[in-house]
């Protein structure tokens, strides 16, 4: 990982063919997704074998077993064969997923349009029942069929992004799993409440350096967001 002047990084990978792409059916602990209540995969697992055909037998179990399916597609260009090949499996991804956390530039990649195009083509094509696209400094785009929650990102003095993005995904999902609704379900107020907290949550990340140690308490982003001020 480098980073530039404002903190944002790129990434550099080395696969020979990389440990993680070789987990197979057989060895995943099927008791894990039996005990929870949300499945959450992205594509880095499906640039290839037998890593693919693994996250595509764990999701239909999931769905079998009526599990909340969440998925950040989090593209990674350089660990695919092709574009043509990302987009591929994206879409797939896409197409299994109740929740979809995708960036502003996912959505450039996959149909060149503007986030909020973007999330209406998940909510409309592929019967996402929410989406929420992140738009870096700009912030963030929830929507669903009955609602939209859009906002900047507090200002912070960011230091190293990583993990944001992580960060974002799993504090909305965590919120969601608190207020026990189903996403369809969620209400104006509901929509402006997960989306400040994660807003809030991944902005705060990225004043302290590394990915999970500069996830911040559920009690520093409630804090944040009731005076604005940073912590």
């Amino acid at each position: 990982v480098t980073f530039d002047a404002s903190g944002d990084r790129s990434f550099s990978f080395a696969r020979k063919p990389g440990a993680d792409t070789q987990l197979r059916w057989d060895e995943v602990n099927l008791h894990l997704i039996d005990e929870a209540r949300v499945f959450h995969f992205g594509t880095l697992s499906l640039t290839d074998e037998p890593a693919r055909t693994t996250t595509q037998q764990a999701v239909a179990y999931a769905k079998a077993k009526g599990k909340l399916i969440t998925c950040d597609p989090n593209l990674r260009e350089p660990l695919w064969k092709t574009p043509a090949a990302a987009k591929e499996q994206m879409l797939w991804s896409l197409t299994q997923s109740d929740v979809v956390k995708i960036s502003d530039n996912e959505v450039a990649f996959l149909w060149g349009c503007s986030p909020e195009e973007g999330a209406q083509r998940l909510l409309e094509e592929f019967d996402v029942k929410l989406a929420m696209v992140t738009l870096g400094p700009d912030g963030c785009l929830l929507k669903t069929k009955q609602a939209l929650f859009r906002a900047p990102a507090p200002a912070v003095h960011p230091v190293d992004t990583t993990g944001a993005g992580d960060i974002f995904g799993g504090s909305a999902v965590a919120r969601l799993l608190e207020l026990g609704k189903a996403p369809e379900q969620l209400t104006q107020d509901d929509l402006s409440y997960i989306g400040s907290y994660a807003l809030t949550a991944a902005s705060l990340s990225t004043e302290h350096s590394g990915g999970i140690p500069s996830i911040p308490s559920k009690g520093a982003v409630l804090a944040a967001m009731q005076t604005g001020a940073r912590t």
